[in-house]
This record gives structure tokens, sequence and C-alpha cells, in this order.
């Protein structure tokens, strides 16, 4: 008999056909194995001849170039199979830390998610970040633990580690068969049946050997136990050693498993095609149906057809494709969608996906996944429907605070147009890609979740669109200030023929607390100027302070008009304006002026025994710590608290990923401005002058 046939939870007939097509997600950490454990499903069910290598660049999923090129995930996957007479749609969500909102927005439209790891210290943390993201968003989900013959560590402390990542217990379903230090098979502790692996086919049953029956009954009442903490009949059934039917088992495996209770654990060898036929019997017998998701989501559709976004694409010449999963009724060619913004657009062709290719198809229904063409009002995470009455969001998504940017500029000027809408696009693709304009420096920015992600980012705007970019670090908003006061006359004086100009102001010039900004008053006495020239000496100091002695624009100060005189013919608002301007420029230099920095109220998210190495990497680049706390909701992770210069953000979550096995992120606001001297303020100045002179 091949791997788990037949036998309750070998797929029961009635269990896995309601309700049409399941989508189910993969996700984990990055290099578990997640695209290879699709090309295994892929062939199993014989979707595809042969699976294809990550290595050699021919799977279906990781399609894009830029993951072929990486040999990473870099955007979400689709691929279609049929098992058993049944179809099922698997999301290959990429693993990095860089591209959580990519998975995060694949699971509103999903049934369940297969949790790919491997038995690897180091990706435990990562392995967390997945598991969160499915309990916050009450996806059920099954761990295929990975490259079991790999393992250097028994599956019993394998699993003691991962449940430190998750906060539901983790269930161990089988156990391997070990030889030489080699598992070549495993046992089904629901089962009880002994399976021997045959590489890239279903495994084949054996009798349980008889050196493994003690570790079997040992395991099986182990995984008993677990789940008869959310069932009383099965635990009396346990307490009075009356064995429990088989039929029972399963179905608390499942309805825990679908409840959030529970995270059952499967074990194999996606690379050479051990443990998927088992997986897959798995994954039709417990996951959910199009129907119980809707319901999970809040969902009463009435009729309607509705449809969940989980991704979009902008292709170069087909232009927007929308991946969307039909969670009710059905959509077809031609039919308009609503959002809940008012907006609607009409669906101008379906199509079929499976990796890079795309075919077009007739209507969809409901549990089928589909690529919708130039649908415009569709974004990433939307729910629309075919009621005119529109729909809201069934899921809330908020992108998460970018942690690296860059300032962009087309290489040849010519494409600044063509830059702006590649940009545009990129970011309603990815949507934890910001891309805005900074005013004062006129710079265009991106900002992204990491280094490689906006390499890829880039990467793509120059193959998709033809845009070559030149980047570089954002320009840093220095400020200065005065620490002295004055008083300065300004005089302006032309005669050269007819009316002249004249204008005269004294000025008092003082500092103010940090924060102030600027403040101008007057205290004109006897009309020595006239008040309708007041504004204009108003508007002259405020275009000094556009650009100080230092070149900066100067804060916190006050400046007081207290006297001057005026010409009954040459006077003039410009005349005025001028004055304020040579009194300004005269008294700023004699004021002390100082050279002011931003600096970022940071908050730092890290697992605790990270925390030392964040605080050393905080105070290496001028921080100071303001504490730290466990993060809520996050066991074994903290949040630390600092203040640290703008100037020294540059690649600080490079550092963070480096000390933090690639998982820790942060935060930051601008909290004040301090002063800068020294040798780091005269280097400031020194490229300030030089950047002026050219």
């Amino acid at each position: 008999m091949a791997d788990g046939q037949g036998g309750a939870g070998g797929g029961g007939s009635g269990n896995g056909r309601r309700g049409g097509p399941r989508c189910v997600a993969l996700v984990g950490p990055f290099s578990s194995g997640k695209t290879t454990l699709l090309e295994a499903i892929l062939e199993r069910t014989g979707a595809i001849p042969k699976a294809g290598s990550v290595a050699a660049g021919t799977t279906v999923g990781d399609a894009a170039p830029e993951a072929r090129a990486h040999r990473m995930g870099v955007e979400l996957n689709v691929a279609e199979a049929t098992f058993m007479g049944d179809r099922y749609t698997f999301l290959d969500c990429p693993g990095s830390v860089e591209y959580l909102f990519e998975t995060e927005a694949a699971l509103t439209g999903v049934d369940m998610a297969v949790v790919v790891c491997e038995a690897d210290e180091k990706k435990i943390p990562a392995l967390q970040l997945t598991l969160k993201q499915l309990e916050d968003h009450g996806v059920p989900h099954i761990l295929f633990l990975n490259k079991i013959d790999k393992a250097s560590t028994s599956v019993r402390e394998t699993l003691a580690l991962m449940q430190t990542a998750s906060s539901v217990p983790m269930v161990l379903r089988q156990i391997p068969i070990w030889k030489d230090g080699i598992a070549i098979g495993y046992i089904d502790l629901a089962l009880e049946r002994a399976h021997v692996y045959r590489e890239h086919a279903e495994s084949e049953v054996v009798p349980i050997p008889d050196g493994e029956r003690a570790r079997e009954v040992e395991a099986r009442y182990q995984m008993l136990e677990r789940i008869a903490d959310y069932d009383d009949h099965l635990m009396e059934e346990l307490l009075s050693d009356i064995e429990p039917p088989r039929d029972e088992i399963f179905d608390d495996l499942r309805r825990e498993m679908r409840d959030g209770l529970i995270c059952p654990v499967f074990i194999g060898c996606a690379e050479r095609g051990n443990g998927v036929s088992r997986l897959l019997k798995a994954i039709r017998h417990d996951c959910p149906s199009v129907a119980e998701t809707a319901d999970r989501l809040g969902l009463n559709a009435g009729g309607d057809g509705v449809v969940q976004v989980v991704k979009t694409f902008h292709t170069q010449h087909g232009g927007k494709m929308s991946v969307a999963r039909v969670l009710a009724g059905k959509i077809g060619d031609g039919a308009v969608l609503f959002d809940g913004r008012g907006e609607s657009d009409r669906v101008s062709g379906l199509y079929r996906l499976n990796g890079k290719e795309s075919a077009k198809r007739g209507e969809a229904l409901a549990g089928e996944t589909v690529g919708l063409a130039k649908v415009e009002v569709a974004h990433t995470g939307d729910t629309l429907t075919t009621s005119k009455a529109g729909i809201a969001r069934l899921v809330t998504l908020e992108p998460p605070e970018p942690v690296m940017a860059l300032a962009v500029a087309p290489h040849d000027r010519k494409d600044e147009v063509k830059l702006s809408t590649a940009l545009q696009r990129i970011a309603e693709e990815d949507p934890s890609i910001r891309v805005s304009h900074d005013p004062v420096s006129s710079e265009t920015l991106v900002e992204g979740q990491g280094e490689m992600h906006l390499k890829i980012a880039f990467e793509r705007l120059t193959a998709k669109f033809g845009v070559t970019l030149e980047t570089r670090q954002p320009a840093i908003p220095y400020k200065e200030t005065i620490r002295g006061k004055t008083t300065v006359r300004g005089r302006h004086k032309k005669q050269s023929g007819g009316h002249g100009q004249f204008g005269d102001v004294v000025l008092e010039i003082a500092p103010l607390p940090r924060g102030s900004g600027f403040v101008f008053s007057e205290a004109i006495t006897g009309g020595v100027v006239p008040r309708n020239y007041i504004p204009a000496v108003e508007e002259g100091v405020a275009d000094c302070l556009k650009h100080g002695v230092n070149g900066f624009p100067v804060v916190d100060l006050s400046v007081r008009l207290i006297d001057g005189s005026y010409h009954s013919v040459d006077s003039s608002d410009q005349a005025f304006k001028t004055a304020a301007q040579i009194g300004m420029r005269e008294g700023l230099p004699q004021c002390q002026p100082v050279l002011l920095e931003p600096i970022l109220r940071v908050e730092i998210a890290c697992p605790s025994d990270a925390t030392s190495r964040i605080n050393q990497i905080v105070t290496g680049r001028r921080g100071q710590l303001l504490g730290f706390d466990g993060r809520p909701g996050w066991a074994g992770w903290d949040v630390v608290q600092a203040l640290i210069p703008q100037s020294e953000m540059h690649n600080l979550i490079v550092e963070l990923r480096s000390a933090t096995a690639g998982v820790g992120s942060y935060r930051a606001r601008f909290e004040h401005l301090a002063e800068l001297t020294g040798h780091l303020a005269a280097k400031i100045l020194e490229r300030a002058k030089a950047a002026h002179a050219a």
C-alpha cells in the first residue's frame, strides 16, 4: 500500500471535495525549501513531468528574473494542481523578512498555510515571525519539517526548539525511522503505519520495525494527550485506557488545527520528494473549504461575487494584473467590480496563472484563484464585489514602516516622467515600498524593508520599465541656530536718476529655546517705519533664514524691528525688504551660529538574546539608550528605546539584521534638533561649502 493510502485521514471522499478548489500558502523562513516543496507537489500530482531545481533556475516558483538571479523568492508565485480529484492553488510566498508584507497580503485569501521549516536553530526567530503572522490573522496551519535527511538533532529536540516560536502547541504527527543516522522513512502516529521513503515517489508501507515500536507508542500517546487538552471525551478515554476510534482522532486533529488550537507537524525532504504524498493527504483531509474561510473572514456575500486581491502585477505589455481569490459567487469576463471606496471597474479578462505563465480562461467560481486583467480600482488587500453597494476590506493591512531609504534620479534626465510612472507602479505592486518627494532637498526618496528589497526593486525598474537609476544616501536635513544676540542696522540706499530706493531698519536678533521656530515682532514708535512696510521687513528677514551663515535653514530665534527711517518718495516694500536682508546678513555671523542635527527616537524590536548587541550598535552610532522592555505579545523579544542622530541611521538595518539572525527591525520618528560641534560639524560644513561651490 502506498503512502497513507486509504484509512481515516487519508482524505475521505467527502472532506476534500466539498466547496470548490482550496487555496494553500507555502510560507516559512528564507531558504527552508518552500519553492522546492512546491516543485515536489507539482511533480507528485502530475502538474509537471519533473521537478525543477532552484539552483538551475528551472522551477515554477521563483520565476521572476530577479528571483532566479539571487536564488531567493522576491514575490508571490501561483501554481495549480489536482490531487485525488480535488483542485488546489498553491501560493509560494517569499521567506525573507524583507518580504513579510508580500506574505501577509497572500494570507488574506487562503484557506490554510503550510509552514516549511528545517532543524536549524538560527532560523527559529524567522520562524516566529511567520507563525506570529499566521496566528494574528487566524490562518489554520500545519508545519512541514523539511530536510529531515540532513537533520543533526532528534525530532523531539527540534520540536522543543520550534515550540518556542509558536504560541500554540506543536503536535508531532510523524516520527522518523533512523538507520545509521539517516532518516529512511517515518511512522504515522495517527494511522500507526510505517513508511519507507522512495526517492521522487510515494513511500512504501511496511510493518513498524520492532526496534521502533516503543518510540511509536510513546510518541503517539504524547500526541493524543496534547489533542485531548481540547476534547474532554478523548481525555476520559485516555484516562480509562480505552483506545479511541481512529475517526475520532482525525476529527480532533482537523478541528483543533482549523480552530488554531494546535499546529500539526509533518516531516520529509522536499528535494527527494519524501513525505509529500502524506502532506498532500493531510491537506486534503484537513484544509477548510472556501465557504468556511469566508465565514472565518466574516463575509456574508448574499449571493454576490466577492474576490480578495492578494497581489498586484504590472506587465510590460498587458497592463495591470490582480491576483484574486474568489471567496463567493462567480466572476466572469466583463463583470463590474466595486470596492469600499465608491469606485468600480470592469474586468478585462480572466487568466489562469501558473508561475510566470498565464492563459485566458472562462468565469471563475468560488474557491478559484485567478488573474483579473486591468481592474484599475483593485489594490493589494482590497475586497471587491459584484454588488453595486460595494464592500469594505475584509482584512486591514498596514505595510510595515520602512527601514532603509535611498534618493533616486534617472541616469538620463529625459527619463524623469518615465521614472515617476515606474515608481508608482513598483509601489503598487509592493505596498511596503514608499515613494515620496522631499520638498527641502528636492530629492525623490524610495524607502523599503532592507538592502536587498531596494536592490531588487531597482533591478525591476530597469528590467521592466527601462529606467536606469542613480542612487545616493538621502540628504540629512541639518539646520542652524544662534547662541548669542545682537542689534544691527540694515540700510539700503540707491540713487540712479528718478525715484531712488531707501530703507533703513534696526533689528534685534536673539536666540529662542529649542523648538520655538522663528518669531518676528516690532516695537516701532513715532512712525519711523511706516506700518505698511513692516510686512516687507518680515519677508526680508524670513528670506535670509532659508540659508544661514553655514548654508542651512536657521531656526529658534527671534527678530525684533525696533527702529529705522524712511524717505517719503524713495521708500518702498522692496527697499525695506532689501534693508532687512542686509541687516540679517550682517547680524547673524555676530550671533555665534551653531549647527543643529536631527535626532530620531528609535524603537528597535529584537530577540531578547540579541539585546546586548543592539545596545552596543546604538552607542556605536552616537546613540543614547533610553532603556528596553519586553515586546508586548512577542515571547522572547525586547523593544530597545534610543535616541540616534539621523546621520547615523544609514545601513542601521543591515547591522541590526546581522546581529539578530535576520529578523530585527525598527521604527523611527523625529524627536528634536541638537547642537553639533567639533570635528563632526566641521566635516559637514566643509562638505556643504564644497557642494555649494560646485
